[in-house]
């Protein structure tokens, strides 16, 4: 967040040098309100570049074996900009690599599952999906498991079939 207001400020300097430095050029012909709106300006499209940018660059940044299960998009009506292209601000992701099955339940999975936000700390939370029931549930303290693979105390939620989180978790073989 800082480096972004860096990168906002050091902008609107840049902007405002090229129009006094135009100014110069030109023999000091355009009007002395251009350059504070120029440097306006380009705090502006820093702030949407930067807005729009966060998810591709965390996308990319992700280690091999995180996949993307769901994204969240974000509308507001003081960014007029987003009704025309809605930004990510949140995502999901699975990590694939952590996946678990028990073998007298290969139905149900186990998956460390990533919580990424655009202003937010990354969370991390254990996930077991019960893929032919179309139900998860979150690993919390309360949830015990016997020897055959049973779990008990799950606060089990159904889901569509569709879900994102729960194909992700049970589509990896």
């Amino acid at each position: 967040m800082f480096l972004e207001l860096v990168a906002t400020i050091a902008a609107a300097f840049a902007a405002a040098g090229m129009v006094l430095l135009l100014n110069r050029i030109v023999g000091g012909r355009l009007p002395k309100w251009f350059t504070p709106v120029a440097a306006g300006a380009a705090m502006i499209v820093t702030t949407i570049s930067n807005e729009y940018g966060w998810y591709p660059r965390t996308k990319a940044a992700l280690p091999e074996g995180l996949v993307i299960s769901e994204t969240i998009e974000n509308q507001s009506f003081y960014r007029p900009w987003t009704y025309v292209r809605p930004y990510v601000e949140r995502f999901v992701a699975v990590d694939t690599l952590s996946l678990q099955t028990h073998p007298a339940l290969p139905d149900q999975r186990i998956a460390d599952v990533y919580y990424f936000g655009r202003w937010s700390p990354v969370n991390k939370i254990g996930v077991l999906a019960d893929c032919a029931n179309a139900r998860r549930a979150a690993l919390i303290d309360a949830i015990s498991f016997d020897e055959s693979g049973n779990v008990s105390g799950a606060n089990w939620v159904g889901v569509p079939k569709d879900d994102g989180l729960l194909a992700a978790i049970c589509e990896v073989s």
